[in-house]
């Protein structure tokens, strides 16, 4: 992508005024998107981002530029323009890059740019048609297609020189169902770091006919009760709560800087003891999955909560140097136009002993939330509300009815720490995370689990 050579020179101008560490990320990365609505393409666009990132770090202070004008003076321009912020001592500085080669993996089979757009089109056309199949209720279908090739040169002051491609596809389904005046959505949203061959091994019909199914159940529902009650929360992407409620604030980015509210609890209880989480940056073509993090550490698998107790934080390079830790390879960004930060990968409640099956037939009463929508957290006391986008009344040991218009609302730790039953049945769900660095794949998972008490808002006492 550059030059060793050059590259070696942007790190020294980027060091000439005494900071302690300097690093690039080189981006090149292409994307194509279509979209589709009532099954007729609406847009098809293909796209190309290029550009390079310098920041330089001088103690705990740092600074980063950027540029996509990647001439040799240009970029010792900008490197030399990042130093003046750093007020240290002027020195020539010798470097000794040893170039890193990565064996992927997540491996690609099928390159999505080697496939035509008409192909990618029918593969949305399976889903409007087995969408709008499903039921005449369904009245609207939306379907959109991504896929992205990011290759990636990252270097540093400390000798690293190492490149990495990145492969992910996606497709978006979205089913809208119409009674009257009221309506109802659904969605689908399957992901992976991955080729096309993801899309091609994919149940679109499916995948089509789950969006569906909410929708057509939702708008025929009654509205849902309100108060403190059970809830029993679904698996996939039932674990948006944990990721966003506690995941953020589990990460360097706030843990550092004392406005977590999990900052210096390492080795305290902040769970229930049948709580086990992990982030895990490895696993093979998951969505939130890499090689190495934009940093360059390896990626790995890192233990967050253990039975309960607290065990540990999401770190970048930063992040390590303020906390006197090790980076644990959680360092993200959206596109060379932000700085790295501390952020999840794949993040996820561990599997527990009950079957879902038995976490029902125990419960008198509850909300179950088998779908999670959008919803907004305050990451530093972990407050949080979800819509829930499909719901049922469990009653006796058995669910009784869907109910629509359900709001969870709560403090992430309160949550961890009244959780009562995890089932066996991890799974999860593909989503985009939206942070200081900027907007990142993320898998969010969990198997089903069930919490003892959690606010509800809804429309009607019960």
């Amino acid at each position: 992508m550059l030059s060793q050579a050059l590259i070696e020179d942007v790190l020294a101008a980027a060091l000439e005024t005494g900071g302690d560490f300097a690093d690039v990320f080189v981006e090149d990365k292409t994307i194509t998107t279509i979209h589709m609505i009532g099954g007729s393409v609406e847009s098809a666009l293909s796209g190309r981002d290029y550009g390079i990132g310098i920041r330089v770090i001088s103690g705990l202070f740092a600074v980063y530029a950027y540029t996509n004008d990647l001439r040799r003076e240009n970029l010792l321009k900008v490197a030399r323009s990042a130093a003046q912020a750093i007020r240290g001592t002027k020195r020539d500085i010798t470097l000794d890059l040893r170039v890193t080669t990565l064996q992927s993996a997540h491996p690609v089979l099928i390159v999505p740019s080697s496939v035509s757009k008409a192909q990618k089109v029918e593969a949305m056309r399976r889903a409007h048609v087995a969408a709008t199949a499903y039921d005449p209720v369904i009245s609207q279908t939306s379907v959109s297609y991504k896929d992205e090739d990011q290759k990636v040169l990252i270097a540093n002051s400390e000798g690293l020189f190492t490149e990495d491609r990145r492969t992910r596809t996606r497709l978006f389904i979205e089913a809208v169902a119409t009674i009257g005046n009221d309506k109802s959505v659904g969605t689908a949203t399957p992901g992976a770091q991955s080729g096309y061959e993801f899309i091609e091994n994919l149940n679109i019909e499916e995948q089509a006919r789950i969006a569906a199914h909410t929708a057509k159940t939702m708008v025929n529902a009654e509205f849902a009760p309100s108060g403190k009650i059970p809830v029993i929360i679904d698996n996939e992407f039932g674990g948006v709560i944990f990721h966003e409620a506690c995941g953020h604030g589990l990460e360097s980015t706030s843990v550092a800087k004392k406005i977590s509210v999990f900052s210096d609890k390492l080795g305290e209880q902040v769970a229930s003891p049948l709580v086990t989480a992990i982030d895990d940056g490895t696993i093979q073509n998951a969505w939130g999955s890499s090689t190495i993090d934009d940093e360059g550490t390896p990626t790995q698998r890192n233990l967050l909560i253990e039975n309960g107790i607290l065990k540990g934080y999401l770190i970048d390079k930063l992040g390590a140097k303020r906390m006197g830790m090790k980076s644990t390879g959680s360092a993200r960004r959206e596109s060379y136009k932000f700085a790295p930060a501390s952020r999840m990968n794949n993040t996820y409640i561990a599997a527990g002993n009950s079957t879902p099956e038995e976490i029902i037939a125990n419960t008198e009463y509850a909300l179950y939330a088998k779908y999670l929508g959008g919803g907004s957290v305050n990451t530093a006391t972990g407050d949080f509300n979800f819509v829930v986008r499909e719901g049922y009344i469990v009653k006796n040991g058995k669910i009784e009815k869907p109910v629509r218009g359900a709001t969870l609302i709560g403090k992430g730790m309160d949550v961890l720490q009244k959780i009562d039953m995890v089932g066996k049945n991890l799974g999860f769900g593909q989503g985009m995370c939206g942070s200081i660095s900027g907007s990142i794949p993320a898998d969010v998972g969990q198997p089903m689990i069930r919490v003892a008490e959690l606010t509800v808002g809804g429309r009607k006492g019960e």
